[in-house]
């Protein structure tokens, strides 16, 4: 059927070190795009913040960050948080969580699949009286269209395609199994050259197909750094973040001078990880 929209899912992986209504826009954005290409139905928004043990500098507790983002996504009727990544004691690759819930979308179906059968097995004692019960329940079975698991996409920012150049930060082939298994979906500035970044590494370029540039018009130029900075110092956030999330912040008084020195002179863990041995991203360029 031409006209059947690929269902798709957008995870977004990051720090959310607070979240922020950036990160919020963000999902609003690629789905906007996606629904007006004709072609994709967005079915769910997933924020995964990243474990403690990333190690970045002023990441306070992996459950304080989820804790704001599931008040941040409280009354949103399709994103929603996720917990899995940061609950691991070891940093994962973005790779290897994108593929966790690609897995976790596949049992799902066939959990669903198996549902929708049951009623044949199980209503023995209806289906005497109706002995055609079951025909159309296996013509339907029979029947080609399969319907097709969602695809999972990453959702990023132009500042984490980027990071792609950055030497060991990512793995060469988790970059190319990212783009050609799964997708990408890139909330850029208008006028951000994110084109000419694609266009300069040879694997972002042959599956430009599966990265999905989106001109973010109404530009908002929040990000978490600058709202600890505010923190602080002792200025005001209202409005660049969710109210509950200003109120739970405030609350555990949890943006400190202090804050930000936690983990200061470690080395980011996927560095630590990748320096020593695989090729890395320095051959992006």
């Amino acid at each position: 059927d031409p006209d059947r929209k690929t269902e798709v899912v957008l995870l977004a992986c990051g720090s959310f070190n607070p979240i922020t209504n950036m990160h919020l826009r963000l999902f609003e954005l690629a789905k906007d795009y996606f629904h007006e290409t004709g072609k994709y139905k967005v079915i769910k928004g997933i924020i995964s913040p990243v474990g403690d043990a990333y190690k970045k500098k002023g990441l306070i507790s992996a459950n304080h960050r989820v804790t704001m983002a599931k008040l941040a996504t409280k009354n949103s009727d399709w994103v929603e948080v996720d917990d899995w990544e940061s609950c691991q004691s070891e940093w994962l690759e973005t790779l290897k969580v994108l593929r966790y819930h690609h897995q976790k979308l596949l049992s799902a179906d066939v959990t669903n699949s198996l549902q929708d059968a049951v009623p044949v097995t199980k209503l023995g004692r209806k289906r005497k009286q109706e002995p055609n019960r079951h025909e159309p329940i296996k013509k339907k079975n029979q029947s080609p269209v399969v319907k097709s698991v969602p695809q999972v996409k990453l959702l990023c920012g132009s500042d984490m395609l980027e990071s792609f150049g950055i030497p060991n930060l990512w793995k060469l082939e988790d970059i190319t199994e990212i783009v050609e298994k799964h997708g990408l979906v890139c909330i850029s500035r208008a006028g951000n050259n994110v084109q000419k970044f694609i266009y300069e590494s040879d694997v972002l370029w042959r599956h430009k197909n599966n990265i999905h540039l989106v001109e973010e018009w109404i530009t908002n130029d929040i990000s978490s750094t600058k709202i600890r900075r505010a923190l602080r110092r002792g200025q005001s956030i209202r409005y660049l973040v969710p109210d509950v999330v200003r109120a739970y912040i405030e609350k555990n008084k949890l943006y400190s001078p202090e804050s930000e020195d936690r983990n200061a002179g470690l080395l980011l863990a996927p560095l630590q990880k990748h320096a020593g041995g695989s090729k890395s991203s320095q051959a992006l360029n």
